[in-house]
């Protein structure tokens, strides 16, 4: 797991690694495989959990899985920068379910114990620009007409200035701009799009990178995504 980024200001971050258990026991191992020149310097660990995660299921209510974000990894209750949830490059096994970080750089697992939540009690906040993208795959019918909605905000956490999420599904795109004062808030939003294929990407980036006074990266808040396919498109109810 890399760690050439810091995320905080404090010099402390929370990483979330999934995997899927072979056997009732297992073994967990922390080293340091990189070479430094001093010897005695190295990385800090502290405070491990192991949670078992449920795998989302689908229903008839919305075609995306854990799109509340509510199934995530362990939290700490007094770690109060969230958790981060590092590239699927590095993660066979999401420990956010359903969801991957299809991007370099890590996106932040948050709850509302200790951030502004638009909905439920978690979320996911972009933190490191375009480097930091948040996908999930799901299953389409070519030719029919899929309407997906979803919150944008910001976490209360200090985090000021004009955001914008892009959000892509399929040949679909849209711009979501958020004026951000870092105090809490969110909007809802709304993508169209036409299906081509029997799997179609649903993919959330933030456009800027953005950084908190401190110095810490921070970025826009995703939440409450629901993917619905729509009857008659065309067709206007008065």
């Amino acid at each position: 797991m890399p760690m050439q980024t810091i995320y905080g200001s404090n010099g402390w971050d929370s990483y979330a690694w999934g995997f899927q258990a072979k056997r009732t026991e297992v073994d967990l191992v922390i080293h340091n495989p990189g070479v430094d020149d001093d010897p005695a310097c190295g990385p800090l660990i502290d405070s491990v959990a192991i949670e078992t995660l449920n795998p989302p299921r689908l229903t008839k209510y919305n075609m995306i899985k854990n799109g509340d974000f509510e199934e995530g990894p362990y939290l700490f209750a007094n770690a109060s920068w969230g958790m981060l949830i590092p590239p699927i490059m590095n993660d066979d096994h999401s420990p956010l379910p359903a969801w991957m970080a299809e991007s370099l750089k890590a996106v932040k697992f948050i709850d509302s114990k200790h951030f502004s939540v638009p909905k439920g009690k978690r979320a996911v906040e972009l933190v490191a620009g375009r480097e930091s993208a948040l996908a999930q795959i799901v299953r389409t019918i070519p030719g029919k007409t899929y309407s997906l909605t979803f919150y944008v905000g910001d976490a209360a956490d200090g985090c000021i200035g004009s955001m914008m999420v892009e959000v892509y599904a399929d040949q679909g795109m849209v711009d979501v701009p958020y004026e951000s004062n870092g105090t809490g808030g969110f909007k809802k939003a709304v993508l169209q799009f036409v299906a081509t294929g029997n799997r179609t990407r649903v993919v959330f980036l933030s456009s800027y990178y953005h950084m908190k006074f401190d110095g810490s990266l921070c970025g826009p808040v995703v939440d409450d995504v629901l993917l619905l396919s729509v009857r008659n498109p065309g067709r206007k109810v008065l």
